[in-house]
């Protein structure tokens, strides 16, 4: 079935009921490009059809997770004034950490129910040029890290060099479910030049007491970037996708996977033929949960012009072009509200 007729078909399926289960990435590397190939059909219709994803053999270890993890729960009990010390609201760039109910993902609602510490692209041994941000341009800027807990920069680095590593090897999968050269973003998404990744790690205290549907752990939003590979806290359920019949789906966590979903930067620039989906996280499980996305974007110099193969007569474009960095920094600033 060919591209086109795959994302006319999915218009009408009917809506999905679950997320898919498992892809195994252990041939992602395979020096066989027709395993490759069959690799990226497979993971097609996920992307087409529902915009969320289960993976499974995705490279990281679970050492680096734990670390990471450990790292952001020290960081989350640090007295709140120690915090606020790093508030996102004081850079240009949004780097830094985000309050209970400072950011908001939905307008309908009042805020969103977590704390978050944000930060992008560094070397782990820093260096005061790096000219992998050289092109940064909306969003250019430093990281900003805290002073009292030397442990967690490299922790938190560790999982975000990691994670980088697996997106740069989705990318060239996405390519061949579009039907792409798999080398087509090589000069969009080029990880060793630019670094428009973004990971947060965040604490979701337990929602108790009586529930108002408009202060939830996160509302209802799409993420901003090409895509975002996202590590669960096990055994708590919280992350829930939203399907064309307006029903909310959850996305348990599952030990040994990561949820890869599909983001803005990639849907406009398929002309919505990959699926950036609505969700959101609502955590009432009675015990605190940690999570850690990492929103993989392109690169925040280049321009979002449909892929050719993704427009027709029949699905002319539907977005106005702009670069992934001005898109992104605007779309950060309706969440905090500058």
């Amino acid at each position: 079935m060919s591209l086109m007729q795959a994302a006319r078909e999915a218009e009408s399926a009917e809506a999905f009921k679950d997320i898919p289960i498992m892809y195994d990435l252990k041939d992602i590397d395979s020096p066989d490009p027709e395993i490759r190939r069959n690799l990226g059909n497979t993971v097609r219709d996920a992307c087409i059809n529902i915009g969320f994803l289960y993976v499974k053999n995705h490279g990281i270890p679970e050492s680096t997770i734990e670390g990471a993890l450990n790292a952001s729960k020290e960081f989350f009990d640090l007295p709140l004034e120690k915090k606020t010390e790093l508030d996102i609201r004081k850079t240009a760039n949004f780097k830094g950490y985000n309050a209970i109910l400072s950011s908001n993902n939905d307008p309908l609602n009042r805020g969103d129910l977590h704390e978050g510490f944000e930060f992008g692209w560094e070397e782990l041994s820093a260096r005061d040029n790096d000219e992998k941000r050289a092109n940064d341009g909306a969003m250019a800027g430093v990281n900003v890290w805290p002073s009292d807990l030397p442990a967690f920069r490299p922790s938190v680095l560790e999982y975000y060099h990691a994670a980088v590593n697996l997106g740069r090897k989705l990318f060239p999968l996405f390519a061949l479910a579009l039907d792409l050269p798999e080398n087509f973003f090589d000069d969009k998404a080029r990880r060793t030049k630019n670094a428009a990744a973004i990971m947060r790690v965040l604490h979701y205290p337990p929602q108790t007491g009586p529930v108002d549907d408009r202060v939830i752990g996160i509302g209802a939003h799409t993420d901003f970037e090409c895509f975002t590979i996202l590590w669960q806290e096990p055994g708590i359920q919280a992350l829930q996708v939203l399907n064309k019949q307006k029903q909310w789906i959850d996305a348990p966590p599952i030990p040994g996977t990561l949820v890869v979903n599909i983001a803005d930067q990639l849907s406009r620039w398929t002309n919505d033929v990959f699926k950036s989906t609505v969700h959101r996280a609502i955590n009432r499980s009675g015990v605190r949960r940690y999570s850690i996305p990492l929103f993989f974007g392109t690169d925040y110099d280049v321009k979002l012009e449909p892929i050719p193969s993704c427009i027709s007569p029949e699905r002319p474009a539907k977005y106005e072009v702009v670069t992934a960095g001005d898109y992104v920094k605007e779309r950060l600033k309706a969440t905090y509200g500058r």
